[in-house]
């Protein structure tokens, strides 16, 4: 337990870059006196650790050091490697450089197992040049402007702090913070043109950062009832895991909460023939209306 705790301390000072010895007590539940012990155990192992005293002081290990690739064990060397082949996509050939240089380091072979691809089948491949402008605009803090193009048709142009990329349901998002709105939003990359990077830095602490999944929920959504024809079975096991139920025509039956915006009524229609809205009615009725303005554009 001792030994786990002593590596443990120096990860944490590792990514941290300073602590003081009440923090870390309180962190690893043990006293301050276990603490300076902890530490002149990790001092006599080889691990230049010191501390400063005053205002602004406090525990820290020297800049340049590194960890000794022996603490990694061979699984763990595996999975660093196999990690590094799944985001290969994104990096192009960038990372293979990489992985041959661990690979000599941790003595292990590379073993070409997986291949990520998040393009489609028949669409071309993803603008990487503006993913990675906006990767390296995450990594120095870079503010961005854009012209972006939302989904209610509507064009206008943002100043954005970029916080992290997101891969989610077949296409990539920028999640940052929006000056134009005064919050946290999702940008779809393909809507994004004219992207800059401008000179000016920004800095959000993490504990200001909401979870995604805080600001999804900020969403309203509609629980909706789908029957669904035999010929969209593969999409409607493709696509929903749960709630999926069968009658003896082999009509599908789902229930979902789906967006209350227009995305809504996309989604439904690319299925085609082969979907009905069961409920609620409200919803029926406006996909009704949604048709019958389409059908009068192909009245001749």
């Amino acid at each position: 337990m001792e030994q786990s705790r002593l590596f443990k301390i120096v990860y944490h000072l590792l990514e941290k870059g300073k602590s003081t010895a009440p923090e870390l007590a309180e962190k690893f539940e043990v006293s301050i006196r276990t603490i300076y012990r902890d530490l002149d155990a990790i001092s006599a192992a080889g691990i230049p650790i010191y501390t400063t005293q005053g205002k602004g002081g406090g525990i820290f290990i020297m800049q340049d050091f590194v960890l000794n690739k022996s603490i990694l064990s061979e699984q763990e060397k595996e999975q660093i490697l196999m990690a590094l082949q799944g985001i290969s996509i994104t990096e192009h050939n960038q990372t293979d450089e990489l992985l041959m240089k661990l690979g000599g380091l941790f003595q292990s072979k590379v073993t070409n197992w997986i291949e990520v691809d998040f393009s489609e089948w028949y669409k071309n491949t993803p603008n990487y040049d503006v993913f990675n402008l906006i990767k390296n605009a995450i990594f120095n803090q870079y503010i961005i402007t854009f012209s972006y193009f939302a989904r209610e048709g509507n064009y206008s142009n943002r100043t954005v702090e970029p916080i992290k990329l997101i891969f989610k349901n077949k296409d990539w998002y920028l999640y940052g913070f929006c000056l134009l709105r005064n919050d946290f939003r999702f940008f779809k990359l393909t809507r994004i043109k004219e992207l800059k990077i401008l000179s000016d830095t920004f800095k959000h602490e993490v504990k200001n950062i909401p979870e995604i999944e805080t600001v999804i929920k900020h969403n309203n959504f509609i629980p909706a009832k789908l029957r669904f024809s035999p010929k969209a079975a593969f999409r409607v096991y493709d696509e929903f895991t749960d709630n999926i139920s069968k009658d003896n025509q082999g009509n599908l039956y789902v229930n979902i909460d789906l967006p209350d915006n227009e995305t809504l009524f996309s989604y439904i229609l690319s299925f085609g023939d082969n979907v009905e809205i069961l409920e609620p009615d409200y919803l029926r009725e406006s996909m009704k209306e949604k048709l019958t303005l389409m059908l009068e554009k192909y009245i001749t």
